[in-house]
C-alpha cells in the first residue's frame, strides 16, 4: 500500500455558518491524503494505471467552489466526490482549516478531519 498526499492547497471560498462568511470569504487550507495500490503504475509508468492526484486537485477545487455552512459538509462532499471520480482509492483522509475564523478573537485556524 502506498500514500498519496497533496499538501498546503489554498482555496479563497464562501464557507460559513454566518452570512457574513459566505458574502466576503475566507481562506481556507486543504491536506489530502489517498492509500492506493501503487505497484502496477510503479512498473507501468502509465496515469492510466494511477489514482491521479491532478484529477484529485481538480475534483476538490470544483467542492471548494460550492458554498457549505459546516466544514463538515465540505470534508464529506470532497471524499464522496473523490471516490466518484478516481479509481483505485483504499481509504483517504481530508483536512479542511479555515484561516482565522469569526470566533471572536484571534484564532489562527479552526478544522476538521475527516477519512473514509
Amino acid at each position: 500500500m502506498s500514500i498519496i498526499e497533496i499538501e498546503g492547497m489554498e482555496f479563497y471560498a464562501y464557507h460559513g455558518h454566518y452570512e457574513e462568511e459566505r458574502i466576503i470569504g475566507n481562506r481556507f487550507l486543504l491536506d489530502l491524503r489517498i492509500e492506493a495500490d501503487c505497484e502496477k503504475p510503479a512498473i507501468s509508468d502509465n496515469i492510466k494505471d494511477a489514482v491521479n492526484y491532478q484529477t484529485a486537485y481538480k475534483v476538490i477545487r470544483e467542492q471548494m467552489n460550492k458554498k457549505s455552512h459546516l466544514l463538515e459538509n465540505i470534508a464529506k462532499r470532497i471524499l464522496d466526490a473523490l471516490y466518484e471520480n478516481l479509481e483505485g482509492i483504499k481509504k483517504a483522509q481530508i483536512k479542511v482549516q479555515k484561516m482565522n475564523p469569526p470566533m471572536g478573537g484571534q484564532i489562527k485556524s479552526v478544522s476538521i478531519t475527516m477519512e473514509k
